[in-house]
């Protein structure tokens, strides 16, 4: 022990790592190390050179372990290599390095003092104060230091897995989020930028992009380029769009906005247009609001609205009401076991409100029925009903103008029409071709129903 001590007073002066003098308090900063071996039972074995500049090349072999008390950093490796002229060290073999910023174990590590920057490579195992933790080939750590680097700042490439602890307003750790990209980059013990097939996941969420901002103080991410959301939850849903903004609170997904091309997709409705803005509660779609030049689209089985914008509201994440506003248009499909048509039912108006029936029922247990159809200003609508007679197989037609026009129905069907102000339309019944086969069809005078055929639909006048 004795023979090593002398050796490291030798060179000591030669792998302290500052010549510059420390800020006792700062938590950053350059560091002088001292060593002693790593097992004080067996010693270690130091060789040091003298190069003509008068600095020293030293090697240390067996087990090292050293120590910065003014920055409370350790380490310990197999052996170390210092290179004074360039302050270089190497650290090989088995390296544990900890600072109260950061806990690494790697293969090997390389120190550059001049930058206080420390790479580690080979199986890197990285954890912050938060718990967050790193696994990867290789991270390459810059130490914050005062004057020079405010915040500490990791880059990890080699498709790194993240683990992110959050905590609540208590203090205590939610589910974590775990972040898988080609390249990380991680600022002080919050912010993250990640790109490269990029994976974030959470036990409701997971959402894939080519590149991803994460502020975990703010609770916010963006996703760019292709990024897309998947909810998988109760009630699963998807999220698309050129770049989404994701925004929590209390560590709970609370809204999220897709720009460009946005398009959703749930249980009950497709969604689309320039803009998506979605609001959640406990992880489910309870609001969106979609708008754009290219117009705004809500799609399910039964019905297709278009407008200006759509305001969408389905609380517990089934769709309860759909208003559309500016120029709206809303198709519907007949109940094809009562009318059978390849048509659809339509109605145009300045805005269209649609009403939706949530309860289950035998036949349908996840998807709203369609209850009510209005719409407001310069109103149109045509819809077709069974025909009087059964035996045909095409439907009456009754198309309708005027102010307001509200449609109710019942199993999909239309059951009653109210026209409010400039009410006139036209209804008609098929009736039964006559012409033989083989012979010309030519035109047959107009044939007029009987009163009792026509089923005009209901009006009023405020």
């Amino acid at each position: 022990m004795s023979r090593f001590l002398l050796l490291l007073a030798a060179v000591a002066p030669a792998i302290a790592l500052s010549v510059t003098a420390q800020e006792p308090q700062a938590p950053g900063g350059r560091c002088q190390f001292q060593f002693e071996p790593r097992n004080p039972a067996s010693l270690p074995r130091v060789n040091s050179i003298q190069q003509p500049s008068g600095a020293r090349h030293s090697f240390v072999g067996g087990g090292v372990r050293g120590f910065c008390p003014a920055q409370s950093i350790t380490i310990l490796a197999d052996s170390v290599e210092y290179y004074e002229d360039t302050r270089l060290m190497y650290l090989i073999g088995n390296v544990e390095y900890d600072e109260p910023r950061l806990s690494l174990d790697a293969q090997r590590i390389t120190y550059w003092q001049n930058e206080e920057r420390v790479l580690s490579e080979g199986s890197v195992d990285a954890t912050l104060p938060s718990g967050t933790n790193l696994k990867g080939p290789k991270v390459d750590y810059y130490r914050a230091v005062p004057r020079t680097r405010p915040q500490a700042r990791m880059i990890s490439d080699g498709r790194p897995t993240i683990r992110i602890i959050e905590r609540d307003s208590l203090g205590s750790a939610s589910d974590p989020v775990i972040v898988i990209a080609n390249t990380v980059v991680m600022l002080a013990d919050s912010l993250v930028y990640a790109s490269g097939r990029v994976e974030l996941t959470r036990p409701d969420v997971i959402a894939l992009a080519d590149s991803a901002t994460l502020d975990n103080g703010r609770q916010s991410a963006r996703l760019m380029r292709k990024p897309v959301i998947e909810g998988r939850g109760e009630r699963p849903f998807k999220l698309f769009g050129t770049v989404i903004d994701i925004f929590a609170r209390n560590r709970k997904l609370e809204f999220a906005i897709a720009r460009g091309e946005g398009k959703a997709i749930s249980e009950d409705v497709t969604l689309t247009a320039d803009t998506l803005d979605f609001r959640l509660v406990d992880s489910k779609l309870h609001r969106a609001y979609a708008w754009g030049k290219s117009r705004a689209r809500a799609m399910s089985p039964q019905y297709d609205i278009v407008a200006d914008s759509l305001d969408v509201r389905m609380p517990a994440q089934k769709v309860s009401e759909v208003y559309a506003v500016r120029d709206a248009f809303a198709q519907s499909t007949p109940d094809s076991l009562r009318v059978q048509t390849v048509e659809k039912d339509w109605l145009r108006g300045d805005t269209i409100l649609a009403l939706f029936d949530t309860a289950a029922t035998a036949d349908t247990t996840s998807r709203a029925q369609i209850r009510q159809l209005v719409a407001l200003g310069h109103a149109r609508s045509l819809y077709q009903l069974a025909p009087r007679d059964t035996a045909l197989n095409r439907p009456a037609i009754n198309y309708v103008i005027g102010r307001d026009i509200s449609l109710a129905f019942q199993n999909r069907e239309v059951q009653t029409v109210t026209i409010t102000e400039q009410a006139h339309g036209v209804y008609l019944e098929p009736i039964v071709s006559t012409v033989r086969e083989g012979e010309p069809n030519r035109p047959r005078p107009p044939t007029q129903p009987a009163p009792a055929t026509a089923r005009p639909p209901e009006s009023r006048s405020p």
